[in-house]
């Protein structure tokens, strides 16, 4: 018997890496999965085509696969995703590691805070592409099955796309069950397919020689540069194995690529290239055209349930990314609804969803078909990447303690080829590659104004603020009457008197019997343990400072936090209790800090953000709104 067998604790750890392993196929993988229905037609049959020869076969090929293996085997797989914050990947995460190592640089810090909001931007632009182009690159296979069909592509795409985005509201976890026995299902059918097509054209498998793709670098350019804007599309998803690290782990998810994805990809990228040099007329759709006659619909269902996998994938991945930068002050405070009583990480957020789902029908609307729109998504991938790896190397350098030149030493060599991704992708800026760039631009304005008009109003509020420890001071030679109850201020600042008291002492006379000025810190970290989640420190007269930490994963609740405080000597009834909230009407000026038209934007944005009350978990009937005018 095996020590596997005879220790049921080895048995069940065994499995759980299995199902981790099935999870990652399922969500991680879906979007790069889903790449080989566009990706080696766009080098041959795109916008910017490359003639069919078979020199350009095996040279487009060996870039495709040297991609695969130097951006996603060796940047991602093995270095990105050491780059955890106690476990959790992506963007935002990336941003905190390195922000934590800059705090004592502000021009560093807001250098690496700018970059971090762009990789943020061209982040969304990618996620309202992913869903455009794989459901209706996978639904394009109905015009090789059935010519007389193409008129209904276009309404069937948005039909599936509408349906999707509406489903968002009932949650996945239901489906979620089924995404990674589909994939496997999937992945199990491109090696198929490109093992089918392999035998017949064995001397294909000769592209693994990165010979055969230098030599198209040198001995045509030109030419070869526009192919890189599409060998691009080959390792979009890239992303999602750092973003989904804290899901499913960093093992399984290194296991999936290395045993099921890799492999599949390969295979099924070298059997399209197996069959154009064949049968040069299967290049107005390689994929599709792989299989026999009578497995084409069947492929056509598969790759639709597959690209749909892929879009969910990419819209829960927004509403993740949202709220992290919600916690991070990066955006307004959203609605936010949970859709399991069990997973806190399974959320919907409707303003998020159906600007999405605007933005996708607009972009199937314009661009009508996976060709057109593969310019517009290879921008989005290749600023991503390059965002990535330079925030990387500030954590290489300061985290993993490799120096600055180490760093950006080994970083340089993947910048190298992701900036000529980057380049070949800005020339088709015309094609459609302005999407993104205008999304990003929209957004990163969004964000930045929302972080520069946030940083304004604390400045204005502090500016006007009474000392704390002064003020309670004064209270011990006469003060107003002081009733039974907790009252609770929100500040952001525990040295300073929250407007909001003043206001209740001015226009109430009163006082609470016990005052508690609290403030609620998101920390760098995705999550904070329990033990560390309240600071109580207790003044004269009854006052007591509370500071309470989350992480950038975690959703505030500040009734329950508030519990916390009796370990601390302050138990707290919440019947008794009572929140007070500042309510601050903006007023912009000229001559400001921040240009008049980001004033404004900002005062939008201001007075349509979801409230603290929701925001705080705070009951609705426990709370007293206070309201002061401030100029910007």
């Amino acid at each position: 018997m095996s020590a596997a067998t005879s220790n049921p604790s080895a048995h069940e750890h065994k499995t759980s890496i299995q199902l981790l392993v099935l999870g990652a196929l399922g969500v991680v993988y879906g979007d790069i999965g889903t790449s080989p229905l566009y990706a080696f037609k766009e080098l041959f049959a795109g916008n910017h085509p490359i003639p069919l020869t078979e020199a350009n076969v095996f040279g487009g090929l060996s870039m495709i696969f040297w991609a695969l293996m130097i951006i996603v085997s060796l940047k991602y797989i093995v270095f990105i995703l050491r780059a955890d914050n106690r476990g959790e990947g992506g963007m935002m995460a990336l941003i905190a590691l390195a922000l934590h190592e800059a705090q004592d640089k502000p021009k560093r810090a807001k250098w690496i805070m700018l970059a971090g909001i762009l990789g943020t931007a061209m982040f969304y632009g990618d996620g309202m592409v992913t869903p455009a182009i794989s459901v209706l690159s996978a639904v394009e296979g109905l015009e090789v099955v059935a010519p007389q069909l193409h008129n209904v592509i276009i309404p069937i795409t948005l039909v599936i796309l509408t349906v999707l985005f509406m489903f968002q509201k009932h949650g996945t976890a239901k489906v979620g069950a089924f995404f990674g026995p589909v994939m496997a299902i999937w992945f199990g059918v491109l090696g198929a397919m490109g093992l089918y097509n392999v035998v017949d054209n064995p001397h294909v498998l000769l592209a693994l020689n990165p010979a055969y793709a230098i030599h198209l670098l040198t001995d045509n350019p030109h030419m070869a540069f526009f192919a890189m804007g599409s060998v691009v599309l080959a390792v979009t998803g890239a992303e999602a194995l750092y973003a989904d690290m804290g899901h499913f782990g960093r093992k399984p998810i290194r296991m999936a690529w290395a045993f099921f994805v890799l492999p599949a990809l390969v295979l099924n990228y070298f059997g399209q290239a197996a069959l154009v040099l064949g049968h040069p007329e299967a290049m107005d759709n390689p994929f599709y055209m792989g299989v026999p006659e009578f497995l084409r619909f069947p492929l056509v269902c598969l790759a639709t349930c597959a690209a749909v996998i892929a879009s969910q994938a990419v819209i829960t991945g927004a509403y993740s990314m949202t709220r992290q930068a919600m916690q991070l002050g990066f955006v307004p405070r959203m609605l936010v609804t949970h859709t399991s009583e069990k997973e806190q990480g399974q959320i919907y957020m409707p303003g998020v969803n159906w600007l999405q789902l605007s933005a996708v029908i607009l972009l199937v609307l314009t661009f009508k078909s996976s060709n057109n729109l593969a310019a517009a998504y290879g921008l989005a991938v290749t600023g991503d990447m390059v965002i990535t790896s330079l925030l990387a190397v500030v954590v290489a350098a300061k985290i993993w303690h490799w120096g600055w030149y180490r760093a950006a030493l080994l970083f340089a060599c993947f910048l190298v080829f992701e900036l000529i991704f980057l380049w070949a992708n800005i020339q088709k800026i015309p094609d459609g590659g302005w999407f993104p760039l205008v999304a990003g631009l929209v957004i990163f304005t969004i964000m930045t104004t929302w972080k520069r008009g946030r940083d304004l109003l604390r400045k204005r509020l502090r500016s006007e603020e009474l000392r704390l420890d002064a003020f309670v001071g004064s209270l011990a030679v006469g003060g107003p009457q002081r009733v039974p109850g907790v009252a609770v201020f929100l500040n952001g600042d525990l040295t300073g008197v929250p407007h909001a008291l003043l206001h209740n002492m001015m226009h109430n006379k009163v006082l609470h019997e016990k005052v508690l000025i609290t403030c609620v810190q998101i920390e760098d970290v995705p999550f904070v343990p329990e033990t560390d989640r309240v600071e109580v420190t207790p003044l004269k007269e009854n006052f007591w400072t509370i500071l309470i930490r989350y992480g950038f994963k975690e959703e505030p609740n500040l009734p329950a936090a508030l519990v916390l405080c009796a370990e601390h000597g302050l138990p707290i009834n919440m019947m008794e209790t009572s929140f007070f909230l500042g309510r601050e009407t903006l007023i912009p000026k000229l001559n400001s800090e921040m240009a008049f038209w980001r004033e404004k934007l900002f005062i939008t944005m201001y007075r349509n953000a979801d409230s603290a009350t929701n925001y705080f978990n705070i009951p609705t009937n426990r709370v007293v709104e206070l309201g002061t005018q401030v100029a910007l």
